[in-house]
C-alpha cells in the first residue's frame, strides 16, 4: 500500500473546523485527488512516455486544485492556509512515489523503503557518569524529516556486556536515507540555507547520499550549490514566485500555471539523477587499483 500523504492532507483540511467555509471546495477537490491517482494508477505505457503522461496529469490536477478551487472559490483562509496545511507541496511529494515505479526506474531493490520519511542525521553517546558507562547506554539520535526518501530502516542494539543482557541493552531503529528530496513551492533565502544544513547534516551519518530539492516558485537569486552538500535545486516551473499583490488573484494564478507548468525536461534530469544513483556503484576499494586513484 503506497503512502497518501496528499490525501491525508484533503481529508485533515476538510475536518479542520477553520476551513469550513471551504468544505464542499475541498470535497471537491478529494474527488479530484480520486481522479488524478486513478489516472496514474491506469498508465500502461513505459519509460518516458510514462513520465510524459503522469506530467500531463500532474498538471491538469494541479491547475484544478490551485486554480479553479483554491483561488477561484476558496476563502480567505483557505488561500492564505494553503502553504500550512500542505495541500500544495504535498501534491508533489505524493507523486514522486507513483515514480518509483520498474516501468520508469530500473534496479531499485523490492525491500527499498520510498516516500515521506525521518531520516538518520547523527547518532552520539551521552553517559551521565563514568558509572553509568556500565549500565545501559545513553544515546542521542538526531533526526530530520524528509519530504521523500529512498533508504532502510535499520536496528540496532547496544549493551556494557557481550551477552546483551536484557536491562542494561539499549535497542532501537533508525531510517537510513541514501536519496533525500526536499519539496518546496516557494524557496526563498532562509529555506536554500536550511536546506543546506539539513544537506550537511544528513551526509554526516551517510556521506554517500544524495540531497536535492524541488521547487516550484523560485523566490530568491539562483546560488552555487557546489558551495553546500545540496547535489541540485530542480526549478520545476523555470519561473519566479509572483509579487504579493497578484498572489490572490484567480487571473494572474491561473496565467502563470498555463504559462509555466511542471517542465517535463526539469522532472525528468531529476529522475535521471535517481536512475543514475540506484544503478550506481558507489564504493568499492578494488577498482582503486584499475583507476590509479582512490576516487
Amino acid at each position: 500500500m503506497k503512502p497518501k500523504p496528499h490525501r491525508d492532507k484533503l481529508l485533515a483540511a476538510i475536518n479542520n473546523p477553520k476551513a469550513v467555509k471551504d468544505k464542499d471546495l475541498l470535497n471537491e477537490a478529494l474527488n479530484g485527488y480520486n481522479s488524478f491517482i486513478d489516472s496514474l494508477s491506469s498508465l500502461t505505457s513505459k519509460g518516458e512516455k510514462r513520465i510524459d503522461e503522469m506530467i500531463d496529469h500532474l498538471n491538469s490536477y494541479k491547475d484544478f486544485l490551485e486554480v479553479e478551487l483554491i483561488a477561484k472559490k476558496g476563502s480567505d483562509f483557505i488561500k492564505r492556509q494553503k502553504g500550512q496545511l500542505k495541500l500544495d507541496n504535498s501534491i508533489m511529494e505524493e507523486f514522486l512515489i507513483y515514480l518509483v515505479n520498474k516501468d520508469i526506474i530500473d534496479g531499485v531493490p523490492d525491500e527499498i523503503e520510498f516516500g515521506s520519511n525521518t531520516a538518520f542525521m547523527s547518532m552520539s553517546f551521552r553517559p551521565s557518569s563514568i558509572q553509568n558507562l556500565l549500565k545501559k547506554p545513553e544515546i542521542v539520535l538526531k533526526e530530520k524529516d524528509q519530504d521523500f526518501t529512498l533508504g532502510k530502516t535499520l536496528f540496532y542494539q547496544f549493551s556494557p556486556d557481550s551477552n546483551f543482557n536484557e536491562k542494561i541493552t539499549l535497542s532501537g531503529k533508525l531510517f537510513l536515507s541514501v536519496f533525500a528530496t526536499e519539496v518546496k513551492v516557494n524557496y526563498d533565502k532562509t529555506m536554500f540555507q536550511e536546506c543546506a544544513g539539513t544537506a550537511s547534516r544528513l551526509k554526516l551519518g551517510c556521506p554517500l547520499s544524495k540531497y536535492y530539492c524541488l521547487v516550484e516558485y523560485l523566490d530568491m537569486q539562483p546560488e552555487d550549490v557546489t558551495l553546500t552538500d545540496i547535489d541540485n535545486v530542480y526549478l520545476l516551473r523555470k519561473t519566479k514566485r509572483l509579487p504579493f499583490e497578484k498572489r490572490s488573484k484567480y487571473e494572474e494564478v491561473r496565467a502563470q500555471h498555463k504559462d509555466y507548468p511542471i517542465d517535463k525536461s526539469v522532472l525528468k534530469a531529476y529522475i535521471n539523477e535517481m536512475q543514475k544513483f540506484i544503478t550506481a556503484t558507489w564504493y568499492d576499494p578494488d577498482l582503486a587499483m584499475k583507476r590509479g586513484s582512490f576516487s
